[in-house]
């Protein structure tokens, strides 16, 4: 797994490492039990403070997706993929209320808010 920070994106660099390693977990690239580089090692690696590498594997930690062990390192858990999955149709199913309601206010008809639904979801992939 090879992670790419960006200084000029506006996004956390924590976060730039967190959403990689979510996206490497869920697409495979890493797995259950798989270990994920020292905290000292990634942060030489992209030259950044050990203390950034900490708080993105922690907050991974609190989030299900890597389990820390003391003197040993961090590995992906588990069951790290099906906790994404839950994670993210929770964020889906959030924005669909969302969007239900905005498509009411406007008089959208089901139908072409299924359509928008469909255009949306093709051009994504």
């Amino acid at each position: 797994m090879k992670l790419i920070i960006s200084s000029v994106s506006g996004e956390p660099i924590y976060e730039q490492i967190k959403r990689q390693i979510r996206h490497a977990v869920f697409d495979g690239e890493l797995k259950p039990g798989d270990a994920l580089p020292s905290l000292r090692s990634l942060a030489r690696e992209l030259r950044i403070s050990v203390l950034t590498v900490t708080r993105a594997y922690n907050e991974l930690a609190n989030e299900g997706i890597v389990v820390n062990v003391q003197g040993k390192g961090s590995y992906v858990a588990d069951h790290a993929d099906a906790t994404m999955r839950e994670t993210l149709a929770g964020q889906v199913d959030n924005a669909l209320r969302q969007v239900g309601v905005a498509a009411r206010a406007a008089g959208i008809p089901i139908v072409d808010l299924m359509g928008m639904l469909e255009k949306a979801y093709n051009e994504a992939g």
